[in-house]
């Protein structure tokens, strides 16, 4: 029997390489909801309920879903480097769909965050998002996954300077990077479609936090489901941590 997860952020980098990568699964059925149509990948058999923002609720009650995976981000240019504009996405709106999922009934939570997320970080960007991690955890989902990936390596639809020299350099960077450092080691997008596939079959419990070797343990765990191997088959190799569980 398929899994079926709620999709929101497909028009994101990780949210189309999730995409992506469930095409020719029998083993999910995505069901997305966005505010436009999202091109859908080659092959895709999924839904995608349109709604305004004020309607996801009712759009996320109307999967009938078991898991919801939230990708949803901006950035501080995008929002015009106004802080009330990027709390309204990052903070804002990533807790009115994790509301939205508990209120449907959704017991499975899975979140795209960032490495350094703490609620107390004087950085706004890393602040948001651990005030996000904290309310997701105090929700009480029957199981929630917090993903904390460093820099997300891919191909975005908008340029993003900053980030683009970052994949450049990090291959070299990530080298430097070991022991309590790893976590901040760069990650492909891809990397984070799969794991998100992987955790939503899992069953057990808790509140759980992947930073960077966790992601590559989730996929190893989940099997990858037979798909083909990607470039970071090297990387999943050495990866021996666990992820860190909280109740």
């Amino acid at each position: 029997m398929s899994r079926r997860i709620c999709l929101v952020g497909a028009s994101g980098l990780v949210g189309s390489r999730l995409m992506a990568r469930a095409v020719g699964r029998d083993d999910v059925r995505l069901v997305g909801v966005a505010r436009r149509e999202v091109p859908l990948p080659e092959g895709a058999r999924m839904e995608m309920l349109v709604a305004p923002v004020e309607g996801w609720p009712d759009a996320i009650a109307a999967t009938g879903t078991q898991v919801l995976v939230c990708a949803l981000g901006t950035t501080w240019r995008k929002a015009g480097k106004d802080e009330a504009a990027f709390r309204a996405v990052d903070h804002d709106l990533v807790l009115t769909v994790a509301r939205a999922a508990k209120d449907a009934g959704i017991g499975h939570f899975i979140l795209v965050s960032s490495v350094g997320a703490d609620p107390a970080s004087t950085n706004r960007y890393l602040r948001a998002k651990g005030e996000v991690e904290q309310a997701v955890g105090r929700m009480r989902f029957r199981r929630s996954d917090i993903l904390r990936p460093g820099l997300i390596r891919g191909r975005r639809a908008e340029p993003r300077p900053l980030e683009r020299a970052g994949m450049i350099v990090s291959p070299v960077i990530d080298r430097l990077l070991w022991g309590n450092w790893r976590k901040y080691r760069s990650i492909s997008a891809d990397i984070l479609a799969l794991a998100a596939l992987a955790l939503a079959r899992e069953k057990a419990g808790g509140h759980f936090i992947h930073e960077h070797d966790a992601i590559h343990y989730a996929i190893r765990r989940g099997g990858d489901n037979g798909k083909p191997r990607t470039r970071c088959a090297v990387d999943l190799a050495g990866s021996a941590s666990h992820a860190r569980r909280r109740r």
